[in-house]
């Protein structure tokens, strides 16, 4: 693409919009020239035929009257009655008619009476003078147009300065020397905005280009993982597979079956861990939700339900009020599930797990407390990374892939809400809190208000139900004890 150098283009534009105005204003001097003179002209000889007549009244004898009306200026022809004839217009240049002429006839006494006078403009005279201020009009807009370039080329050059800075930053950028900006003075300016835009954009391309980087490198050292995660289950599938094909004909069916179930399981881990990773890859493409409103309170009965008869020597306790909620019934139960599994896993045969479901304004929150030994507040937000266990301590029953808080998390998002790891209120323990909005309905927040209510205003610790509440058993306060 051919290109023009932005200076000499905004010189060359400047220049010729200050012609065309030169050029305009000199026409209109020009006219405006003409019509003085014309009316110049139109006094001038109003004047000399008003003053012609005073000195025919005045018996003014005709050499000293056309003395006296004839100048430079205004020529003048007297001619008596008696065919006499005074004044320098010569009867050719009369007849030629070239400039603005008057003829009247003075009336007084003596030979000037019944005289004929014709006054005629010195036209040559004026076309000289308008000649010469053509010529001076022309001078000066050319010296104006010279001056005029010459100061927009060297100050162009001054104001595109900050132009030729951000081609220099640019240059260096794409070198790779990162973090310069042009930290403009003032941004209330053409320049000065246009460097602030610049200096966001670099922002934006740096903080893309860190994001990309550590996304990278994230995703590699995540298939690095998977892939040793996979390596162990798979591992154990093949030596186990071994072990039973070179089985003799006679061996021990009891062993045998010991061998058929550690392949099961050893098969289902390695599924689970491909459903994870896959339910992740999910999340990063954009996970798809079949919400319908359902009660929050009613799906973690069920789910607390559900792992309870997977860790019977746990204790839980659910406790809370009904709240309504647009959500993956499905997907809200994976999180509940990830995080109760989660604390059972952390604790040693007696630990008690606590729930609690309320509404706060337009939030729902289910709060899950253990009696584990707790996330250090420095893996607070380090436990939702990919693949990332903490102290073998905390996994008492079994290691799991590290991918259950990052999959809750990324669900509890898409559906525009949060799981956080919470500062436990006893110092002691773990405590998660899953967020998600309510449903603007009106008969539930007025329910649910009274049943905060109701609790707020009790002595006791022993949960409580108000009168409306549901009648449905799964809707109660109760504990689950083993």
């Amino acid at each position: 693409m051919k290109t023009v150098s932005l200076r000499r283009r905004v010189t060359l534009t400047a220049a010729i919009v200050s012609g065309i105005a030169l050029l305009v204003v000199g026409f209109a001097v020009h006219s405006l020239f003409a019509f003085v003179v014309t009316r110049t002209e139109q006094n001038t000889i109003t004047d000399r035929a008003q003053l012609a007549r005073q000195l025919a009244q005045q018996h003014t004898p005709p050499g000293e009257l056309i003395a006296r009306v004839d100048n430079r200026s205004v020529r003048a022809r007297l001619v008596l009655t008696d065919g006499r004839a005074y004044g320098s217009l010569v009867p050719r240049r009369e007849a030629e008619n070239v400039g603005m002429t008057r003829r009247i006839v003075l009336v007084g006494r003596g030979p000037v009476n019944r005289a004929r006078l014709t006054l005629q403009v010195d036209m040559p005279l004026l076309a000289k003078i308008q000649q010469e201020l053509v010529w001076v009009i022309v001078g000066a807009i050319t010296v104006a147009l010279v001056l005029i370039a010459g100061g927009l080329w060297f100050g162009v050059r001054r104001a595109l300065a900050p132009l030729d800075s951000m081609t220099l930053l640019a240059r260096d950028i794409a070198r790779g020397h990162r973090g310069r900006r042009l930290s403009p003075a003032r941004t209330n300016t053409e320049l000065g905005r246009t460097a602030g835009a610049f200096d966001e954009m670099l922002d934006a391309l740096e903080g893309a280009e860190a994001r990309a980087r550590a996304s990278e490198r994230q995703l590699r050292a995540f298939v690095g993982d998977a892939a040793h995660e996979l390596r162990t289950p798979v591992a154990g599938i093949r030596a186990i597979a071994e072990a039973v094909l070179h089985q003799r004909a006679d061996a021990d069916a009891e062993e045998t079956q010991r061998m058929y179930l550690l392949l099961a399981r050893e098969a289902q881990r390695a599924g689970r861990l491909v459903d994870d990773l896959l339910d992740m890859a999910r999340i990063d493409a954009g996970l798809q939700l079949h919400s319908e409103s359902l009660d929050l309170y009613e799906l973690t009965q069920v789910q607390v339900d559900r792992v309870r008869m997977l860790h019977p020597s746990v204790e839980f306790q659910l406790d809370g009020v009904p709240a309504r909620v647009t959500a993956d019934p499905e997907r809200i139960g994976q999180i509940l599930v990830n995080v109760l599994g989660n604390a059972c896993h952390a604790m040693p045969d007696g630990g008690r797990v606590t729930v609690r479901v309320g509404v706060h304004g337009d939030v729902a929150r289910v709060v899950i407390a253990d009696t584990g030994p707790g996330v250090p507040r420095a893996d607070r937000e380090r436990i939702f990374d990919r693949l990332v266990r903490l102290d073998p301590a905390r996994e008492i029953r079994s290691s799991g892939s590290g991918l259950g808080l990052p999959i809750a998390r990324g669900i509890a998002r898409a559906h525009g809400g949060d799981l956080v790891c919470a500062e436990p209120i006893e110092g002691v323990g773990a405590v998660f809190v899953l967020t998600l909005r309510v449903d603007a309905s009106p008969a539930l927040t007025t329910g649910a208000a009274r049943l905060q209510l109701t609790q707020s205003d009790s002595q006791t610790t022993e949960p409580i139900v108000s009168a409306s509440a549901p009648t449905n058993p799964l809707r109660r306060s109760l504990e689950l004890r083993h």
